[in-house]
């Protein structure tokens, strides 16, 4: 994949810059991983966004940072990191515009726009931030609440993505050599 990603500035109450930008992260982080999550009282959201905490170093490990995106205001995401602590960005995406700009599967027609609870759906979006621009490396896009990757299936794509890097670099430099 390639097309460039939608730049934004979101509202953050966890760790990390706030208001939370893609292009305000230090330059060593290679990849990001954003969680679109469904709402603020979706259970498999909340385990999942315990389990990214609890994973964070194996993220950090790959050059990567978690991002998690709640289409809900900002009173409601700070009561998620007034219970978990979370240790990497926590956005607020009150109006959904950034879920919507990265395409967030919405079920149900006008009901689902109209209420998170009953349309929107997970999805995850790694992007690439070694190339120039950065691109869009990988999607995942639910069709239900329980339809999104293990945290063990995305650290494995970073390592793929990572691996390819390192394989067309030794490629170039082999090139060169001849």
């Amino acid at each position: 994949m390639t097309e460039p990603p939608v730049e934004f500035s979101l509202p953050n109450v966890a760790a990390g810059p706030d208001p939370f930008s893609i292009s305000h992260l230090d330059d060593d982080i290679a990849f990001v991983v954003l969680f679109f999550q469904r709402d603020h009282y979706c259970t498999n959201c909340r385990q999942q966004v315990q389990t990214i905490a609890d994973r964070i170093g194996a993220f950090r490990n790959r050059d990567a940072e978690p991002v998690s995106i709640v289409p809900e205001p900002i009173e409601k995401v700070e009561g998620w990191q007034d219970k978990y602590d979370l240790p990497y960005p926590l956005c607020a995406d009150p109006d959904a515009e950034i879920g919507a700009a990265y395409d967030q599967p919405v079920r149900f027609g006008v009901l689902g726009r109209f209420s998170d609870f009953f349309g929107r759906m997970p999805a995850v979006v790694i992007l690439d931030r070694r190339a120039s621009p950065s691109e869009i490396a990988y999607v995942h896009k639910g069709s239900s609440t329980f339809d999104r990757p293990s945290i063990d299936d995305l650290l494995g794509e970073l390592d793929e993505l990572r691996s390819e890097a390192r394989d067309a670099a030794a490629t170039a430099d082999s090139s060169s050599e001849q």
